[in-house]
């Protein structure tokens, strides 16, 4: 792979500072967004070390780069409807750990996903889909274990979107390869939830 002679020279918690110093230049509207010179795209045509990796959302409001103030070669990034874990997502992942060995992963969702809306009506409506929509919902619905469908709307809302955060992380950190790469002391593995209305990333280590 041509990627695997590089490495970050971020530390996991180094890494997980950058983007909260990045979300707060966001929010503050002080973002950076630099034009890209000739020679930052030359250099990084040679190879990327990415300081993180982010699971996110596929949703149009929800761009990692921008809301982490981050530039070209900084982020590897992984987008799909409601931020789920399968099998290409899981390939994906084990790339990142394995030929770019970005420190930190991050799973990240957001307030007011459709994909978790969706698997909501699904579960505690009988509301039927598309069949590759329902793909995606069957790998949320487990999240939503426990959730209590008399909660107001808004509230079950919020609860599930964090749910559906914690599930995807408690999937990679119980895979064998999860377990295998973070037991080694120098990867960390958080969720976030990007908040739509304000534009903040609350890390739920936090």
């Amino acid at each position: 792979m041509p990627d695997s002679h590089t490495r970050p020279s971020f530390t996991a918690d180094q890494a997980l500072e950058r983007l909260k110093a990045g979300n707060e230049r966001f929010l503050a509207g002080k973002a950076k967004f630099p034009t890209v010179q000739k020679e930052v795209l030359a250099d990084l045509a040679k190879g990327q070390a990415p300081y993180a990796t982010i699971l996110g959302c596929s949703d149009s409001r929800v761009p990692p780069e921008l809301v982490f103030d981050a530039g070209f070669g900084e982020l590897f990034i992984i987008r799909v409807a409601g931020n789920v874990l399968g099998p290409t997502i899981a390939g994906t992942l084990q790339y990142a750990g394995t030929h770019l060995h970005t420190p930190l992963f991050v799973v990240m969702g957001h307030e007011g996903c459709g994909a978790v809306q969706a698997a909501l009506a699904s579960k505690f409506h009988g509301v039927e889909h598309r069949q590759h929509i329902e793909t995606v919902l069957d790998i949320i619905e487990p999240a939503l274990a426990g959730l209590d469908p008399k909660l107001p709307a808004d509230e079950l809302m919020r609860a599930a979107v964090e749910a559906n955060v914690r599930w995807a992380v408690r999937q990679i950190s119980e895979s064998p390869e999860g377990h295998l790469t973070l037991s080694r002391g120098d990867i960390r593995l958080v969720g976030a939830i990007y908040e739509i209305e304000t534009g903040r990333v609350r890390f739920l280590d936090d």
